[in-house]
């Protein structure tokens, strides 16, 4: 298993409900392609360095993850295509 963090910015017009099922998605993303879960950083809400999609502020959110190589792959695919997501970056932890 090799270690990974994704951050993600959720869109902060989102209901607080809503902000709170975006960030379980990526948990249940992970967990169903056979990862296995780390910490949870939850930032909140934070200034953008620049606009995305008209807004100054997004709800910024970190995890922690183990998986194989495939699983970053489709999680960057099931970011992509929520609109939840304005934004994500997938690390890989190991050197």
């Amino acid at each position: 298993m090799i270690n990974y963090e994704v951050m993600f910015v959720i869109d902060p017009a989102l209901e607080d409900e809503k902000k709170d099922a975006a960030v379980e998605r990526v948990k249940d993303i992970i967990s169903a392609e056979g990862g296995e879960l780390g910490e949870t950083d939850v930032w909140g809400l934070r200034k953008l360095a620049y606009p995305i999609q008209k807004k100054n502020e997004g709800y910024y959110v970190v995890q922690q993850f183990k998986g194989e190589s495939t699983l970053p792959l489709e999680l960057d695919r099931r970011l992509k295509i929520s609109d939840d997501y304005m934004r994500h970056i997938i690390v890989r932890k190991d050197a």
